[in-house]
């Protein structure tokens, strides 16, 4: 699991109080991040999440740039293709191979809510995400609630990635 991938499981953890499966893999090489159900919901909010997170100043953001399968498959041109919207729509949400194995956990057309975790978008993107019913979470706001949540609630977390976000603002509070 990604480092990315493991924040955004602490935050849907510990700030969403959400039931998480990580890293579920799909028939032909094809994988879900993250399934996260709200248990606490009535009707079990359901979600499926993926994380395409770079810092890369030219693909830090989520874009509508156009998406090929062959531009891809191309060493040089992979990472921008995967800082599309449509890469996340046709190559994580709408595929078969990842439809097929959302069903074996309950998860069908229209009851669980699709998001993308980012670095940033365009507001092309935001609008064109909307559009399609996918949700655009920005990493840095996540940490900020991480970090928020774990400063409000003093408690000791054995979960890796939760203990250092919580390290790391407990330090922040106290830098000069």
């Amino acid at each position: 699991m990604e480092t990315t991938e493991k924040i955004v499981e602490s935050y849907c953890r510990y700030v969403k109080e959400w039931f998480t499966i990580p890293n579920i893999k799909c028939h032909g090489q094809y994988e879900i991040d993250l399934l996260a159900v709200n248990t606490t919901s009535p009707n079990l909010q359901r979600y499926h999440i993926e994380c395409g997170v770079s810092i890369s100043g030219s693909y830090s953001k989520l874009t509508t740039k156009e998406f090929s399968t062959e531009m891809l498959k191309e060493r040089v041109k992979a990472a921008g293709q995967r800082r599309t919207l449509d890469y996340f729509i046709k190559r994580k949400f709408n595929i078969p191979e990842v439809i097929e194995q959302l069903k074996v956990y309950g998860f069908e057309q229209g009851n669980y809510q699709r998001i993308i975790v980012t670095w940033d978008a365009t507001d092309e993107a935001r609008k064109e995400a909307e559009k399609n019913g996918i949700v655009i979470w920005d990493l840095p706001n996540l940490l900020n609630e991480i970090a928020d949540e774990h400063l409000k609630h003093r408690r000791y977390f054995t979960d890796d990635t939760a203990r250092t976000i919580q390290l790391y603002a407990m330090a922040m509070t106290m830098r000069r």
